[in-house]
């Protein structure tokens, strides 16, 4: 009787082993269900806007395009890879359906893995870097995985900078051509000052944009406050 009691026992509990992580993926599925799928209008081009939303977490899933602001200013010449930058969202971050995702005042931290310094025939400085942490309000932290949303994935100036550079360039050059072509002008007779303006700022001009367009491009700088958008590079899960 006693062995068919041990034996009874035994079956009941090898078979409770064999239920209970059944029991517990199920409770696990249910917990992880989810609830809805929401989007994300922070970038017209971007690959992805959808995030879902799930009984314990906020899921904004890879291909999503974010908006983040520096948190201090940034000189690509005075930066070196490995360098960290601050970022913040400009504003509290929610979905078009109404879900909050980021509080105002979420940090990111990116850090600097490349620059590339201006070249020759005006080719800007590049600056690589990769989003690596968000730091919540209440200084809980999960990571991220984004790079600049840009045609190579790198930081650098636009073109209305560059095209100032050569303008200046192309303004100061022109300016002294003019005072030399006045000089020159006075020397055989006053009558001639006007051939010797047109000749200095034709001169003197085309020196200037010359020089704009063949020497070394610009620095990559942003001020505090300036934007930035990011395209997230692995999904990114926030628990409620």
């Amino acid at each position: 009787m006693y062995k068919k009691l041990l034996s009874l026992i035994c079956i009941i509990s090898f078979a409770g082993l064999n239920i209970t992580p059944a029991l517990a993926a199920d409770c696990n599925k249910c917990a992880d269900k989810t609830l809805a799928v929401e989007h994300l209008d922070v970038h017209k081009k971007a690959p992805c806007n959808l995030v879902t939303i799930k009984t314990t977490k906020k899921t904004i899933e890879q291909g999503n395009v974010l908006l983040f602001k520096f948190d201090e200013k940034f000189y690509s010449k005075k930066a070196n890879a490995g360098d960290t930058v601050n970022f913040q969202v400009p504003e509290a971050l929610y979905t078009t359906e109404g879900t909050l995702l980021f509080p105002a005042g979420t940090k990111f931290v990116a850090t600097v893995t490349k620059i590339e310094k201006p070249k020759w025939l005006n080719r800007n400085a590049r600056v690589s870097l990769i989003f690596n942490k968000i730091v919540f309000p209440d200084n809980t932290c999960i990571d991220i995985k984004a790079k600049p949303f840009t045609k190579d994935y790198k930081l650098k100036e636009g073109p209305w900078t560059t095209f100032g550079k050569v303008a200046v360039s192309t303004l100061t050059l022109g300016i002294i051509g003019t005072g030399a072509g006045v000089g020159f002008g006075f020397i055989p007779t006053p009558a001639k000052i006007g051939t010797g303006i047109a000749a200095g700022v034709s001169v003197g001009c085309g020196v200037g944009f010359l020089v704009g367009v063949l020497t070394p491009g610009c620095h990559y700088k942003a001020k505090k406050g300036e934007t930035v958008y990011a395209i997230l590079l692995e999904e990114i899960s926030i628990c409620k």
